[in-house]
């Protein structure tokens, strides 16, 4: 594996929160070991900006003042993909193709976006974290894109990431860091963000799919509040995080300091 830290920063790290799971995890001598998880990529680019990265595992006893402590320790969030998000969470039934819902990363990740936007904490959703984002904002998800798309070109295999284009709109802030027009981006997917249900709740669409998928979205006049539906984490393209990072920096420079 590439070591993405070899060029990291000088300076104060900004402690970076990132989302997980608690999953069962088979490692040497050790099955069914009850564990925190987290893809490492996810890490290795948040310490390639010279961030540290600290895991923000579900919790049974989440509510909105417990999210708003944590986030107050934090100079950055980012909400890491995962599992569907409950459809009841946006009011539908569950499509025949949406996995079980995980009710305690649900409630966890939601109180920390909403936390997060209160304090204007700057802050990144890769995957499901873009469809939370979403969610708590009060749009909806489309929960199975093979449905209309017609195809698997989002999630083709079980297991593996795919590559597909993505096309970012000029004058966006994603645009900004990772440049405009065509972008080939790693994807597993199967549900995304209903572009029409973003009017009204602060967000705007910056990138989409041939296919009319959106697949980024940003908040205008925020510090940095920017989502995207690919698995930036699983790319060679540390840019995303960078920016994330940059913005805590900026926002400890100005002052505005993780709490202790």
């Amino acid at each position: 594996m590439t070591d993405l830290r070899s060029a990291r920063p000088h300076g104060p790290a900004p402690l970076v929160g990132v989302t997980c799971l608690v999953a069962s995890v088979d490692r040497a001598l050790w099955v069914g070991q009850h564990s925190v998880a987290l893809p490492y990529r996810y890490v290795a680019h948040v310490e390639s900006a010279g961030g540290v990265a600290a895991l923000l595992p579900p919790r049974e006893d989440v509510d909105d003042v417990l999210a708003a402590d944590v986030v107050s320790r934090l100079d950055a969030l980012v909400v890491a993909g995962g599992v569907d998000v409950d459809p009841g969470l946006y009011g539908e039934a569950a499509h025949p193709e949406t996995e079980p819902p995980e009710p305690a990363r649900d409630a966890w990740e939601s109180a920390l976006v909403r936390a997060a936007v209160a304090a204007d904490l700057p802050l990144l959703g890769i995957c499901r974290g873009m469809q939370v984002m979403a969610v708590v904002a009060g749009a909806g998800l489309e929960q199975h894109l093979p449905d209309r798309v017609g195809h698997d070109a989002h999630n083709p295999t079980p297991g593996r990431y795919a590559t597909h284009p993505v096309v970012v709109d000029p004058g966006t802030l994603l645009a900004e860091v990772v440049g405009d027009g065509v972008l080939d981006v790693p994807t597993h997917h199967h549900q995304a963000v209903l572009e029409d249900g973003l009017h009204g709740t602060g967000w705007r669409a910056s990138a989409r799919h041939a296919d009319g998928t959106l697949e980024a979205m940003e908040w205008p006049g925020a510090a940095f509040r920017l989502a995207v539906q690919w698995h930036t984490e699983e790319g060679t393209d540390t840019s995303l995080v960078a920016a994330l990072v940059g913005a805590a920096r900026e926002r400890r420079a100005a002052g505005v300091a993780a709490g202790p």
